[in-house]
């Protein structure tokens, strides 16, 4: 994978809307959003060109939205790019992406969600990009950023060393959806449900792999798609999932998790890591599913963790795509081996 440089004080970001037009439609969320990442991390930060249009300009514009990544990516000004918020239709930009750009110009880029469609783009180019949180969720977290929020992207983006062992937080979580319509919502910090540690739901010793996945929903949109991963080229991956906040039914998880099955893909992984569902919702019968469906495989030594804090879930850690990582059954650990960024 080609590495994009780390970020460091005083260098120029740009937020961009590839999906849902929230920061044209909610301006005084995605102003929280712009602070806290200048005054938190020393970055200047700027918009795409149409990253605050209304959403229903957005909707009905994907090149557009494709076009200002391009120009992002091709301007030597900015050093990183950060989506503003998911949504559900970003799978309509991939026509419009060009790969050679996205390889000529490798930056950081970190989204989640409908971005999961973005990223196999970068992945397809060879470029590591960043599964992690966007600037209208944990950047503009009520009443500033969670320690552990912080501490992830310092880690992750302004530092080219390998960013070790991940420690779940202890923080305690969060997906209380206070309407951000409400302006005065913005200074009422969310309720912390309590942390739960990760579940390490088999697995015998160690296993590494290379990173790859994203959103369950969205995967299941770029398959048949010329950005898709084909089974044999799962060999090996860690596989990284989680549910979005449409909660979907464990029966549907299931189905989803059969074609893994059959299409080979379970075979052919070295590992599972699954983040903590929208409202932990679900969770027991996710879980129950998963093994459910791995011994009918076969596959009852797979190393597996649940309930991590990724996706749909505050704070987070950040997954770089690409980048080797390590599952360890025994010593209930997982730790990204490699640097994710370069000096």
């Amino acid at each position: 994978m080609i590495k994009p440089q780390k970020l460091k004080k005083g260098d120029k970001v740009a937020t961009i809307s590839l999906s849902w037009g929230g920061a044209g439609d909610i301006p005084h969320r995605y102003a929280i959003g712009k602070k806290q990442i200048q005054e938190t991390f020393g970055l200047e930060v700027v918009e795409t060109r149409n990253a605050l249009k209304p959403s229903d300009w957005i909707y009905r514009n994907p090149k557009a939205r494709a076009d200002d990544l391009m120009e992002a990516l091709a301007d030597e000004s900015i050093k990183g790019i950060i989506s503003n918020i998911g949504g559900d239709d970003s799978i309509r930009l991939l026509k419009y992406l060009d790969i050679e750009t996205i390889k000529g110009n490798p930056k950081i880029f970190i989204g989640f969600s409908d971005t999961t469609a973005t990223h196999f783009a970068f992945y397809k180019a060879g470029v590591t990009s960043f599964y992690g949180t966007s600037a209208m969720v944990g950047f503009a977290e009520n009443n500033g950023m969670y320690q552990y929020q912080k501490d992830d992207i310092k880690r992750s983006l302004f530092s080219a060393h390998p960013l070790g062992t991940i420690i779940p937080n202890q923080e305690g979580w969060t997906s209380e959806l206070l309407d951000w319509g409400d302006p005065a919502n913005q200074t009422k910090s969310r309720k912390l449900e309590k942390s739960t540690e990760w579940r390490f739901l088999q697995g015998i010793g160690s296993v590494s792999g290379k990173l790859l996945g994203g959103c369950l929903e969205v995967l299941e949109n770029l398959k048949d798609t010329e950005y898709w991963v084909s089974p044999k080229d799962w060999k090996g991956k860690i596989m990284f999932l989680e549910a979005s906040d449409f909660m979907i039914a464990p029966e549907y998880f299931g189905w989803i998790l059969r074609n893994y099955a059959a299409s080979g893909i379970l075979h052919n992984i070295s590992g599972l890591i699954f983040g903590r569902p929208y409202h932990n919702k679900f969770w027991r019968e996710y879980d129950e599913t998963i093994i459910k469906i791995l011994k009918e495989e076969g596959l009852g030594e797979l190393p597996i963790i649940t309930g991590m804090d990724f996706g749909h879930t505050c704070p987070t850690f950040t997954i770089p795509y690409g980048i080797t990582a390590e599952i360890d059954s025994e010593q209930r650990s997982f730790t990204i081996l490699e640097n994710a960024v370069i000096e």
